[in-house]
């Protein structure tokens, strides 16, 4: 492949995900685009092979896209442990190669959490601003769904496509629900129950986390194939190592590619959309005389504000079906618990696990019983597990960030993110209150709880956010409304490194629909200045 600069280009965005793609897939039209990926394209047929090795328990979890190694290490000198690799993609398509595919909107609060909750900063925008383009990120991602939530934000039009029907261990948890005064009501999924936009319907594999053969669930190739249609040049494995800039803009991202050349690639406008960890490192890299303490970093915000959503979890056997592993996401929740937050506790949405227990495959490759026996272990051990997860929302915090590790380097001699992540005790008691619904709802149900995981167990759900958030103040914050760094009038951010707090909703719709916005604030800023 050729992977020389490209001459004369608009707009250089970094990072093929799925904010890096719709904004690339918006401009490119109108615009010379170049999209610099640190990871490979990989190969659509190449799916079924990744799928095997995710059923198979010889194989980690970053194997399945190729994760690990110099190119991808990290240190984590926090008080919490975090696993970085788990759960991040480097290559065309980004996280959304290996997500779970839910996609809900925030909620009216989460945008005014300091005003309404008393916890955190109001976001420098609110619902009424963002809700235009939510309808749009439905559409571009294309979202199964029903307006039944009576605790969601208000919604304009129906879904592109109509909802999963709930599965028959959701009508068992509906059951239990019902007689506990909680209300249950659909997920919406970034996956096709029905044809869509030229991809399959759902067929069911059931490994959507993390590959979905078919090409059902939405993955960020879709706008980066989309974009190149339309004129875009995509550079695969082309790590930018940092930023050549002056006082008020930035000149050029320097990249290197597999055959150990460096390349310099100009542009009139650059894109950040390499996620909350990558985004802040890459500024923390370009570090110069003028930014001694990294670009675009006047206000010290770069890399601070980690946040991510906590994971509460309780999960039993059932004394009769549950039907666990037919289907592999979930179709039920309930956010009746969400806008009770305050100072004391976060906001917190319950998920209807059909996937807890192991599988048929997972039993079978994971043990040593053959034949009658292994028949045997299958029939006592498969089909009566159930399980409820909840996300709770972790506040912002200065301690909690992404810097640069002091004594480790990657592969072309740049210090690795460090992840120093910190956890506060009002999302810890929120997981409490969680465990305790969660409790509630299986002992109704008659259950017999076999795990749990509490504030001692509790781990991310490696949602990135907050490391180059958004506000109106330059002196706290990296950008403003229209993901423009402040210190730099040519560089946007389109990440959910922009959120100033995170809610307790999966971040992908509001990464698609921020993307969207923050391309057509560059196309009038692009359009401003041809003009001149």
């Amino acid at each position: 492949m050729d992977r020389t600069p490209v001459p004369d280009a608009d707009v250089c965005v970094v990072g093929a995900g799925p904010a890096g793609g719709l904004v690339a897939d918006q401009l490119a039209g109108d615009y010379d685009v170049v999209v610099l990926d640190a990871g490979p394209r990989f190969d659509f047929e190449d799916r079924p092979e990744r799928q095997e090795r995710a059923i198979r328990p010889f194989y980690g979890r970053p194997d399945i896209w190729e994760m690990g190694g110099p190119r991808d290490d990290h240190t984590a000198s926090g008080e919490w442990s975090y696993p970085l690799n788990h759960a991040r993609v480097k290559g065309i398509g980004g996280s959304t190669l290996h997500w779970q595919g839910m996609v809900m909107r925030l909620h009216e609060d989460d945008f005014n959490s300091g005003s309404t909750r008393g916890v955190g900063p109001d976001w420098p925008i609110d619902y009424e601003d963002l809700r235009p383009y939510y309808p749009d990120a439905e559409r571009e991602l294309g979202v199964a769904g029903a307006s039944d939530n009576p605790y969601g934000p208000p919604r304009e039009q129906p879904y592109p496509m109509p909802a999963f029907p709930p599965s028959y261990s959701d009508s068992l948890f509906a059951e239990a629900c019902e007689e506990l005064g909680i209300d249950m009501h659909s997920v919406p999924n970034a996956r096709n129950s029905e044809s869509y936009d030229g991809r399959s319907q759902c067929v069911g594999y059931g490994t959507c986390q993390p590959v979905c053969p078919s090409g059902a669930k939405y993955d960020a190739t879709v706008h980066i194939d989309s974009a190149e249609q339309q004129g875009a040049t995509v550079i695969d494995r082309a790590p930018v190592q940092y930023l050549e800039h002056g006082p008020d803009q930035i000149e050029a991202a320097v990249y290197a590619t597999p055959d150990g050349e460096t390349h310099t690639q100009s542009a009139e406008v650059f894109v950040l959309a390499c996620g909350g960890v990558e985004t802040p490192r890459l500024l923390l890299l370009s570090a110069s005389e003028t930014y001694p303490d990294g670009l675009a970093n006047t206000s010290g915000a770069v890399g601070r504000y980690f946040m991510d959503h906590l994971f509460a979890g309780t999960g039993g056997v059932l004394d009769g079906e549950t039907r666990q592993n037919h289907v592999g996401f979930y179709t039920s929740s309930s956010q009746q618990f969400y806008d009770e937050a305050n100072e004391e506790f976060a906001p917190l949405k319950l998920e209807f696990f059909n996937y807890d227990g192991p599988s048929p495959v997972e039993m079978a490759l994971s043990g040593e019983d053959w034949g009658d026996d292994l028949l045997e272990r299958l029939r006592e051990g498969y089909g009566n597990h159930l399980g409820i997860g909840a996300l709770v929302e972790q506040r912002p915090q200065e301690a909690s960030y992404i810097g640069l590790a002091e004594d480790q380097t990657d592969d072309h001699g740049n210090p690795v993110p460090d992840v120093h992540w910190t956890v506060d005790d009002r999302a810890l008691r929120t997981i409490e209150r969680a465990n305790e619904i969660q409790t509630e709802i299986l002992s109704e149900l008659g259950a017999e709880i076999t795990w749990q995981v509490g504030p001692e167990e509790t781990g991310p759900a490696y949602h990135h956010m907050g490391t180059t958030r958004m506000g109106t103040d330059p002196t706290d914050s990296v950008v403003d409304s229209t993901g423009r760094t402040h210190d730099l009038q040519n560089c946007w951010i389109a990440s959910s490194s922009v959120f100033p707090t995170g809610g307790a909703v999966n971040p992908t719709l509001t990464i698609a629909a921020l993307a969207l916005r923050t391309a057509d604030h560059i196309d009038r800023a692009l359009g401003e200045t041809s003009t001149r």
